[in-house]
This record gives structure tokens, C-alpha cells and sequence, in this order.
């Protein structure tokens, strides 16, 4: 028997490199073909699912302006106060704002007041919303819009009256400047005592005007409306302190106070007044 040639191994030798290869490309090009194939497949998925999005959005604005539109106006909100005042014997304040009580109402009650307004109502109603779920009442992260709106337009209790309570604070804040909202909610909201807005309080608590007001006064004036009954500095003045303290700490966290005013402002006498009957 005859030895294998070399030549012709060697030959044989290429033949199956070269057809190995060709596999080789074969499965490559494949395989780039299944990549661009699912890439394509993905870049489509996800520019039907930006559309979708996109489109829930844009339903979820229309249904909120047309939900806006069914909101009665609040061109009548200075009126409204006007109003609320005029019933409880109260005395209108203008601006400019008293510059104490205004900072400590806005750090207790509201501190993204200042914000851009659609951030500010973002999370106020989402926290209004969870108390209304949740059935545990207002956590104390309602805005000041939405706190005005409550009182100038009374509504129902559970979702409807929430969901009407933020779509009118919406309105508010597109339409009033922030100093003339704030003067409004200052003017409108019951300090305890029958003090009704806060000349009355000012001057029924402490004898001054609201532009009077001390750190201590303004501090403590602040934390009435949350509870008015409950914080009466007259009646409850030890919890009345632990609410006053509540203020002043969120002022030292706004960075409108240090520590140290917050604390001498605490210490600081309260020539508080007798209410009258």
C-alpha cells in the first residue's frame, strides 16, 4: 500500500480550514443578523412603550384641566376672606406681610411654599391624598393653597372633597401672587378664642400688631392653627410650649433662625393677655 501523498493532506488540510471558516462566518454573520434583529425588536418596544406613556400623560393633563375648568373660579377669594372676617368681628391685614408671623407659618405649615408652584402642589396633594385614603386626617402636608382653599370653599370629606381641595389650591396659586395667597391664609384662618385672622390673635393674645410681633409671639401664634383648641395657650399653655418649640425648629431647619435665637426665643417671656368673652 502506498504512502498518502502530502500534497494531497495538505490540500485536504485546507479545504476543511477553508470550509470550517466559511461555518465559522456563516454562524457570525447569523448571529450579527439575530443581535440587530433583537436590537430593532427592542428599539421598537421601547418607542411604543415612550408613546404610551406619552399618552397616558397627556390623558391624565386633559382630564386635569377638564377637571380644573369644573372647578367653580377663585377670583372671588379675597372676597370670600372679606367675608369669614366680617362674620367673626375680624380686621382685614394688607400687605406687607408681618415678616415673623409669616416666616413661621410657612416653615410649620408650608416650607416649598416659595417653590415652584407645580412642585409645591405635587407634594402637598400627594401627602392630602394618602390622609385621605388612609382615613388618618391632614398630616400637616397639605400647601398653603390648599389650606386656603379648604377654607374659603368648603367641600365634602374622602377623595372627591381632597381631590377638590387640590384642584382649587391649583387655582390659588396660578392665580395670586404668593405674598397676596399668604396674606389671604393669615387673615382667614382661626387662631383660637375667637380670634380670627391674625390681627385679632396679634392683638387679642399679646396687644401688638402682627408687624409687632416678637419671635416668641410669632412663634407661638404659628402653631395655634393646626389645632387651636388643643394648643390654647390660655387654657393648655405646657402644650401650647411643645407646639411653640415645633415651630421654632423648623425655622432653625429653614435656616431662618441658628439654634441659639430659636432657643432664646423659647425662653423669652409671653406677656400673653386675658381672652376676651
Amino acid at each position: 500500500m502506498e504512502p498518502a501523498n502530502s500534497d494531497s493532506l495538505g490540500a485536504t488540510q485546507v479545504k476543511q480550514a477553508r470550509i470550517v471558516a466559511r461555518g465559522d462566518s456563516a454562524q457570525a454573520k447569523t448571529a450579527d443578523t439575530n443581535q440587530h434583529a433583537r436590537g430593532r425588536r427592542w428599539s421598537r418596544t421601547l418607542w411604543r412603550a415612550a408613546l404610551l406613556v406619552l399618552a397616558l400623560i397627556s390623558a391624565f393633563a386633559l382630564a386635569g384641566a377638564g377637571y380644573e375648568l369644573s372647578l367653580p373660579s377663585v377670583a372671588n377669594a379675597p372676597t370670600q376672606v372679606a367675608g369669614i372676617l366680617s362674620a367673626h368681628h375680624g380686621m382685614a391685614a394688607g400687605l406687607p406681610l408681618p415678616p415673623k408671623l409669616a416666616e413661621a407659618i410657612v416653615s410649620v405649615e408650608d416650607e416649598h411654599f416659595y417653590s415652584n408652584v407645580f412642585i409645591n402642589v405635587a407634594d402637598g396633594a400627594g401627602r392630602a391624598a394618602i390622609a385621605a385614603l388612609t382615613r388618618k386626617g391632614d398630616p400637616g402636608g397639605s400647601t398653603i393653597e390648599q389650606q386656603l382653599a379648604k377654607q374659603l370653599y368648603p367641600h365634602g370629606p374622602g377623595l372627591a372633597g381632597t381631590l377638590s381641595e387640590i384642584g382649587l389650591g391649583v387655582k390659588l396659586a396660578l392665580t395670586y401672587p404668593k405674598p397676596v395667597i399668604l396674606a389671604m391664609y393669615l387673615n382667614a384662618i382661626y387662631y383660637g378664642n375667637g380670634y380670627w385672622g391674625d390681627v385679632a390673635a396679634a392683638q387679642g393674645y399679646f396687644g401688638v400688631k402682627p408687624n409687632q410681633l416678637t419671635w416668641a409671639e410669632a412663634s407661638m401664634l404659628a402653631g395655634l392653627p393646626q389645632a387651636p383648641s388643643a394648643y390654647d395657650p390660655l387654657e393648655h399653655f405646657n402644650l401650647a410650649k411643645q407646639r411653640q418649640l415645633h415651630v421654632l425648629n423648623q425655622l432653625v431647619a429653614n435656616k431662618v433662625m441658628t439654634a441659639s435665637q430659636a432657643n432664646a426665643a423659647y425662653r423669652a417671656p409671653l406677656p400673653l393677655l386675658q381672652a376676651h368673652q
